[in-house]
């Protein structure tokens, strides 16, 4: 049993769908469908049950799962620490500007117990760039908010967050208990420059083109609706400084935390710190 065809098995347990698998693993469909019957055949267990409603796991296959799953894990940590006994490997993560974000530390803290020494170099950026560099091939991994253009990345679901209006405290909405998108409608909105990937812009723009102050960093939206009066979202539990309220956007879809990195990307640390990262975020 090789460790390519256990990553190949978990793609499918994962996807439930061999051709996103295929898809994912960046090979055609059917050399992955023939390597998981000659699992099947080695193991002498059928994995998934196939029929016209799409692809599960019989009971043999969830086993599987839960093993193999292991398995790649403790081979990655190997990778890992041989690569960093020979120096030939370094990771740099790309974090968006002025976050506050716990579940950062928390990576931070179980990445160093499972390899304490290592160095990991960081790069934040302003929120003018979604992917924190990763698309300019200056980070190897972002730790961001979607959405954003994916083309050629891998992206792992980390968690969701509620959003919400950021108002001024004596704005004549700052005081009800929730807000929608008509609600704010005729107001000035702060937003990012031209070039600014379209779909981040959209998403933190309500879906509409808005008029009203540019700006690159936190601090920036939250002076802009001190000074001016606009308004924009903001992630609800961040909390605002003096003269700013949140109130919760009711018809909002949530904002989606994500670790992200190049589909093709070999270096084996990226594994290891995607692993940690889901387990950190309980993702």
């Amino acid at each position: 049993m090789e460790l390519r065809t256990l990553r190949y098995f978990a793609a499918v347990a994962e996807e439930l769908h061999f051709g996103r698998a295929a898809s994912r693993l960046h090979i055609s469909q059917p050399p992955l469908s023939r390597a998981i019957q000659q699992l099947e055949t080695e193991l002498g267990a059928v994995l998934f049950d196939r029929s016209s409603a799409g692809v599960s796991l019989t009971a043999a296959g969830a086993v599987l799962l839960v093993e193999a799953r292991a398995l790649l894990d403790q081979a990655d940590r190997v990778r890992v620490r041989v690569a960093a006994a020979a120096g030939t490997v370094t990771l740099t993560v790309g974090v968006l500007g002025d976050s506050t974000d716990p579940g950062t530390a928390r990576l931070a803290d179980a990445f160093r117990r499972e390899h304490p020494g290592f160095e990991i170099r960081i790069r934040e950026t302003d929120l003018t760039d979604p992917t924190c560099g990763l698309h300019a091939g200056l980070v190897d991994v972002a730790l961001t908010r979607a959405p954003f253009d994916e083309t050629g990345l891998t992206v792992r679901h980390l968690r969701t967050d509620p959003v919400a209006a950021l108002l001024r405290a004596d704005d004549p909405l700052a005081h009800r208990d929730g807000l929608t998108l008509a609600d704010l409608a005729d107001r000035r909105w702060f937003r990012f420059p031209q070039g600014t990937d379209p779909a981040w812009q959209a998403y933190w723009n309500g879906g509409k083109p808005r008029e009203g102050p540019v700006v690159r960093a936190v601090q920036e939206c939250r002076q802009a609706v001190l000074w001016n009066s606009t308004v924009g979202i903001t992630v609800l539990d961040h909390q605002p400084p003096g003269g700013l309220v949140v109130v919760p956007l009711i018809d909002m879809p949530p904002s989606r935390v994500v670790m992200a990195w190049k589909e093709r990307d070999a270096n084996p640390l990226i594994r290891s710190f995607a692993r940690i990262a889901t387990a950190a975020y309980g993702a």
